[in-house]
């Protein structure tokens, strides 16, 4: 092989190499969310329905999967009006497959539990 042959071996080597480098960091990406349905989720968070967390299709529907992950990119308190009565809630929302922004009473121990775990990450994980 002469040198002008050499390098292209080599570079087309070194694309490969950049390729395969890719490919092998997009299968081991997590896989992020509940499910893959486009748009919004809405999820309430507490026990009042039977199990950790549901949506309001309507009716309250249970959500069976017991983790969520993601990528935090909103916290916020908004007060609305449930049952009559003006209340606080916290929406958290989070980035995966999907946006889910979930929805806990500002007071619940799950809010408590959640914001006590982001403070205590640091700058690098945040």
């Amino acid at each position: 092989m002469n040198p002008q042959e050499n390098a292209e071996l080599l570079a087309a080597l070194m694309r490969q190499e950049e390729l395969l480098k890719q490919l092998v960091a997009a299968i081991n990406k997590p896989k992020l969310g509940l499910h893959s349905e486009a748009g919004n989720c809405k999820i309430y968070c507490n026990r009042q329905h039977g199990g950790l967390w549901y949506t309001l299709n309507g009716e309250p529907s249970d959500v069976p999967q017991t983790a969520l992950t993601g990528y935090l990119k909103e916290l916020r308190f908004e007060n609305t009006e449930r049952r009559k009565k003006e209340t606080c809630k916290l929406l958290i929302t989070i980035q995966a497959d999907r946006t889910y922004i979930l929805e806990s009473g500002y007071d619940t121990h799950f809010s408590k539990s959640l914001l006590t775990a982001i403070a205590t990450l640091t700058p690098e994980h945040l």
